[in-house]
């Protein structure tokens, strides 16, 4: 599906005017060899005109209409150039950042440079399928072969089977997929400030790659409230019930803004 860029940015995908409106914005983060379109799902059940949010998604350099661009291979560079757009977009519109794993640390390093940097009204993080930032578990994924690469994308269910059949589409890729997965494994995370922000969490109950202990310590990751919330299925457990996925970011972010409010009285 073609998205539309953001004032003309490479880097924020909208969904369409029809789920442009919205009294927040939520921006996502997409997974390891994914791309802004996998969150149209939610923009549809979220936006529009009588809307949750304004749902808008990060398209990284390397895939669909940015095949061209080199991938940026480490959790930090990505985290900085996303960070720059949007203190370079600047504005008061309250935002709510989602990612899925991959997507969610740099959702969370960026929403830590966010707080740190700017006065952007970041209201909360939700990060969905990936194990706390402190919990460091080695994996050498993007050392492997291509044909390891694609076993191991295949066995989380992350891209239709179909597509890991087709060496052309397999050509475009993989260059992403590996770059990717080296800057997710390659990331550790940094003693510091953490979020002022409240963290929820969501994960797939049979998650094999952020089981249910892993994805608890997101609470040592805020100052703020924490919510853990598990799903039926694995990995991609939000691909098979977006309606549920919506229903419980909708929750979250009424209790970001709800916390929000009470902070201004």
């Amino acid at each position: 599906m073609a998205l539309a860029h953001d004032s003309g940015d490479l880097w924020i995908r909208g969904f369409g005017a029809e789920y442009s409106s919205g009294r927040l914005r939520l921006l996502c983060f997409p997974h390891a060899g994914g791309a802004a379109w996998f969150y149209y799902p939610l923009a549809a059940r979220l936006g529009g005109v009588d809307g949750v949010a304004d749902v808008r998604a990060v398209q990284y350099p390397g895939r669909q209409d940015r095949l061209n661009e080199t991938p940026l291979t480490s959790i930090e560079a990505l985290a900085d150039r996303i960070f720059e757009e949007l203190r370079q977009g600047g504005g008061e519109q309250p935002l709510v950042l989602f990612g899925h794993s991959m997507g969610a640390v740099i959702a969370y390093e960026v929403a830590r440079r966010l707080e740190a940097e700017t006065d952007i009204p970041l209201l909360g993080l939700i990060a969905s399928g990936r194990r706390a930032p402190s919990v460091h578990v080695p994996d050498t994924v993007h050392q492997r072969g291509d044909a390891e690469l694609i076993d191991a994308l295949r066995e989380l269910s992350g891209t239709a089977s179909s597509l890991l059949e087709d060496q052309e589409v397999l050509e475009m890729i993989l260059p992403a997929l590996r770059a990717d997965y080296r800057a997710v494994e390659s990331y550790r995370h940094r003693a510091g400030r953490e979020l002022d922000c409240p963290v929820t969490a969501l994960v797939g109950v049979d998650d094999a790659r952020a089981p249910v202990e892993q994805m608890a310590p997101w609470g040592r990751h805020t100052t703020a409230a924490f919510d853990l919330r598990v799903f039926p299925g694995g990995h991609f457990y939000l691909s098979e019930q977006w309606s549920q996925v919506a229903d419980a970011v909708a929750a979250s972010i009424a209790a970001f803004e709800h916390r929000a409010g009470a902070a201004t009285r």
